[in-house]
């Protein structure tokens, strides 16, 4: 009995021993420090060990350039953070640069400036001192944009190994570059296993021409190394920087759980090889026709499990996209599909939602060298045990831009409401039904179709579907039952910062503002709230300097029966009103007057960090130089002209400034609607996008029910409208009335260039070009 008793003894005491080391060794080096400003940062940094926690205090920290050098270890890593997470704003021209090892940021804000390097983060201190197994967390970017849309920098720039960006939401990225981007250049880089998780990509807005990807990884010149980076558990809201929210341009990775929300792009492959796509949701919208799914370009990639619901997007932007590749593919170009899998996955309510073979582009062989022509088909691809259901019919659920011999159907089941269609066999047709999980989540009720689902090579590693339950007992599409824990798919709280609401407020108590004077105009323009509307009280306002519009508002007659006047007499080559940054106007039932040598409309002529956007109903311009003269890197996601007549200007709208044929333009929408144009002899409608790049899917004009009389005399090519390397054009329901050019416009026949029902008189022809010389950008 005593002897038990000794025992039991020397086990707690050696047991006791064992976790005051442990202890000791866990706080070893761990010590709290404050600092107040860059020097005692700077200070700490360089005394830090193994377990230090650096601790920011609250309040603005301006131009600072932070070096976080230090080595850490697993158990005690060094820590940077915020006093209170949210409350240190990181501003002007600042950036954060890590080295070392073991190092976490925690609880920043970068806010109100821009990064004076590259990056506003990076992993990596210089080229030869990367971090590894670091960490960014809880952490904000918010319009931390370079002072113009050509000057490129990245948000977030991974190198190094083993390191992670999670619960940190990045929204408003308007200028050139990623958001985020993995580099793999140096063996240091490659093999890196980062983890991208739990973030909030809030809204990108269009940049207007490539570069502008939320996630890009690698790039062409290190596509075929290994990466192995994690992508999961992230929401992308409105991500619409260009056709590719997530780039892929190296080995290995994993896309799981993200979902991506009214994203005008795709996740593409780019480049690289044996990805994983698996489990996440592509949740599109009825009105926008530019959502995208998954378009795959490589080999050995399985695309698994994912949810796709109401995407309206076409060819590039299709819900599945599965390209043509060329012929021995440069690195930069298009690597034939081989040895994919796309399987068990559920496309409802979307329109064409497979599209194989795109990109072809064989009938341009007479404009585009042999090198550009993507005729290889994919080929050893199995599309198999998916789920397809239309509400409404769909004409075309399969598109096949070339042909499908590469490509084996197994076990796909359709509902199409009984409509044949082209390729139908590649399906079973099917009567079955839906209800709904959630919001915008459907899921097949009971009476699905018993189907046996088709057992490829290695089909047994797909032992889950989207909602994790077991596939022992099997069903096609991406689910194979009812969840047993509610899914609560769009509850945005489990991504981004806790601290941080992801919930914007609108602004639903917009207010009248009146103004019966000049003066009162100024001043209400300078004193108004976002979205609030001026109302013009007096006939007349003579305008003699620029009105600054860096915010939405509306100014308004407040008699529409009653036009007020707006006479500006400012200097030549000046605009009545100047966008800004985030300038929103909407001007309704106004006459502008100008005095023949100045603008009605311009942004500024540089630093224009971000986008502006314009609206002009019921109005008329009179006596410009320009109605809109655009600028070199200046751009618009909105021009819109409404029911409003413009009359002896020199110019309309001219939108034409990026010739640098890198695939940019001015703006991304151009909207014309019952519009009286006269006495314009030079740029009616100038817009141009130079440089062939043929992902971009921009920019887009409409011109409806519009008349266009006594214009284009002096417009030296001689085409009234110019739409140069645009990709969508409609017009349609024009006349066009003794305008003396040679041509009304010229179309792109290859692209979406259309038009019908306009009357042409005295005003040269309108044609169609199949296919344009254009300058490649590559």
């Amino acid at each position: 009995m005593l002897e038990n008793f000794e025992m039991i003894k020397r086990y707690f005491v050696l047991l006791s021993i064992i976790l005051l080391l442990f202890s000791c060794d866990n706080k070893q080096g761990s010590k709290s420090i404050y600092v107040k400003d860059i020097t005692e940062l700077n200070s700490a940094i360089d005394n830090a060990t193994p377990g230090t926690e650096i601790v920011m205090a609250n309040g603005y920290w301006k131009d600072v350039e932070i070096r976080l050098l230090g080595y850490g270890t697993k158990q005690a890593p060094i820590t940077l953070k915020a006093e209170t997470p949210g409350k240190v704003f990181i501003v002007g021209q600042s950036d954060l640069k890590l080295g070392g090892e073991y190092l976490k940021v925690n609880g920043l804000f970068f806010t109100g400036g821009s990064s004076p390097s590259e990056a506003v983060i990076e992993f990596a201190i210089n080229q030869d001192t990367v971090a590894n197994h670091s960490r960014i967390t809880d952490c904000v970017i918010i319009d931390f944009n370079k002072s113009q849309r050509n000057y490129a920098d990245l948000w977030v720039q991974f190198k190094g190994r083993h390191n992670e960006l999670d619960h940190c939401y990045l929204a408003g990225k308007s200028n050139r570059g990623p958001t985020i981007r993995v580099d793999l250049a140096g063996n240091k880089n490659i093999k890196n296993y980062h983890k991208i998780r739990y973030n909030y990509f809030g809204p990108r807005p269009p940049k207007g021409g490539p570069s502008a990807e939320t996630i890009q990884l690698g790039n062409s010149f290190t596509s075929m190394a290994p990466s192995y980076t994690l992508v999961a558990n992230n929401f992308f809201e409105r991500c619409n920087g260009e056709v590719e929210v997530i780039s892929s341009k190296t080995n290995f990775n994993e896309f799981r759980n993200n979902i991506f929300y009214k994203s005008e792009g795709s996740l593409v492959t780019r480049h690289g090889n044996y990805c994983i796509i698996d489990s996440n949701y592509f949740i599109g919208d009825t009105e926008s026709e530019q959502i995208g799914g998954v378009r795959l370009i490589g080999t050995g990639h399985w695309v698994t499990n994912n949810y796709f619901y109401n995407l309206k997007g076409k060819v590039f932007r299709s819900p599945l996209a599965v390209m043509n590749g060329i012929p021995k593919s440069p690195l930069n170009r298009y690597i034939q599909v081989t040895d994919v899998v796309v399987a068990y996955n559920s496309w409802i309510n979307c329109t064409s939602p497979w599209q194989f073979g795109v990109g072809s582009n064989v009938d341009q062989r007479d404009v585009l060298p042999a090198s550009e022509i993507r005729s290889e088909r994919p080929i050893r691809t199995i599309v198999a045990n998916n789920l397809i259901y239309n509400e409404h019919a769909d004409e075309q659920p399969v598109v096949a831009h070339d042909s499908l011999d590469g490509i084996t159907f197994k076990s796909n089941l359709i509902n199409n409401q009984g409509t044949f269609f082209r390729h139908e066999s590649a399906f079973k047709q099917e009567d079955f039904s839906l209800f709904t999980l959630e919001d915008k989540i459907l899921i097949p009720t009971n009476d699905q179709p018993n189907m046996e689902t088709y057992n490829g090579f290695e089909f047994e590693l797909i032992s889950q579907d989207l909602f994790g339950n077991s596939r022992e007992k099997n069903a096609v599409g991406a689910v194979v039952g009812v969840p047993e824990k509610q899914t609560n798919v769009m509850d945005t709280s489990q991504y981004g910062p806790g601290w941080y609401p992801l919930s914007t407020t609108v602004n639903n108590s917009a207010n009248n503002l009146y103004a019966g004077s000049t003066s009162e105009l100024e001043l209400a323009i300078e004193n108004a709230a976002i979205g609030d509307t001026i109302l013009l009280t007096a006939d007349r306002y003579e305008l003699n300097s620029v009105l600054k519009i860096g915010k939405k508002i509306t100014i308004a007659s407040s008699d529409k029966s009653n036009k007020a006047i707006l006479r500006y007499t400012g200097k030549a080559e000046t605009p009545a009103f100047e966008m800004n940054p985030k300038g929103e106007l909407t001007l309704v039932a106004v006459i502008l007057e100008g005095n023949g040598e100045n603008f009605a409309f311009a942004p500024l002529r540089e630093n224009m960090s971000s986008l502006y956007n314009l609206e002009v109903v019921d109005s008329k311009i009179v006596n410009f130089d320009y109605v809109l003269k655009g600028y070199k890197f200046a751009f618009s996601e909105y021009i819109t002209m409404k029911s409003t007549e413009l009359l002896n200007c020199n110019n309309g709208l001219e939108l034409s400034q990026e010739n640098d044929d890198r695939g940019d333009y001015n703006a991304e929408n151009i909207i014309i609607s019952d519009c009286y144009f006269e006495g314009i002899p030079k740029n009616v409608i100038d817009y141009y996008r130079g440089g062939y790049d043929e992902s971009t899917v921009g920019g887009n004009l409409e011109v409806t029910n519009s008349t266009f009389t006594k214009c284009g005399t002096r417009k030296e090519n001689g085409i009234l409208l110019n739409t140069y390397g645009i990709i969508n054009v409609s017009l349609y329901n024009n006349k066009f009335i003794d305008n003396r050019v040679k041509l009304v416009a010229r179309l792109w026949g290859a692209k979406n260039n259309i038009h019908s029902n306009n009357i042409i008189e005295n005003s040269g022809e309108l044609i169609v070009e199949e296919n344009l010389p254009l300058k490649l950008m590559y």
